[in-house]
């Protein structure tokens, strides 16, 4: 690869970091002062509902410590909640409270925000064919599915 020409890893951690950086500019703009980068996977994690908390690090792709300690990080700031498992009285389980729901369809509409922004550059046929290229190449090399959306790491 030539300097003038980084690779495509390089643009993606690139652009990832610049929709991240500007998703939390806009929160802090909109109240949402204590929210870290690393909520959003759990955030992700418990949209479809609650989540056991013994199999929240195999869908963070973290530690069980690193999940419990963003999970009680969570339950301070009111986000998500903690219980018993009504099925198993030994297991807790994770869901989003009404704080955290707040706060992912604010996360949602402020990506529509700098979606639009990239529309603006890119033009929306352009940003069209981008995503649907993305998303083509991410399910042949998944068996037709978008894998899940994991933290860096273990």
């Amino acid at each position: 690869m030539s300097p003038d020409r980084p690779p495509l890893a390089r643009l993606f951690a690139m652009a990832y970091r610049l929709l991240i950086d500007g998703l939390h500019e806009r929160l802090a703009e909109r109240g949402w002062t204590d929210v870290r980068p690393a909520f959003g996977f759990v955030l992700l994690a418990l949209r479809e509902g609650p989540a056991s908390l013994r199999d929240l690090p195999a869908a963070l792709g973290t530690s069980k410590q690193a999940a419990s300690k963003l999970v009680d990080a969570m339950v301070a700031a009111w986000y998500v909640d903690r219980a018993t498992d009504p099925a198993d009285a030994r297991s807790k389980r994770v869901q989003l409270s009404a704080r955290g729901r707040d706060l992912l369809a604010a996360v949602e509409e402020i990506y529509g925000e700098l979606e639009a922004g990239w529309s603006d550059v890119l033009g929306t046929e352009r940003l069209a064919g981008l995503r649907g290229d993305l998303e083509e190449a991410l399910r042949a090399a998944h068996g037709g599915d978008l894998p899940a959306v994991r933290t860096v790491g273990e």
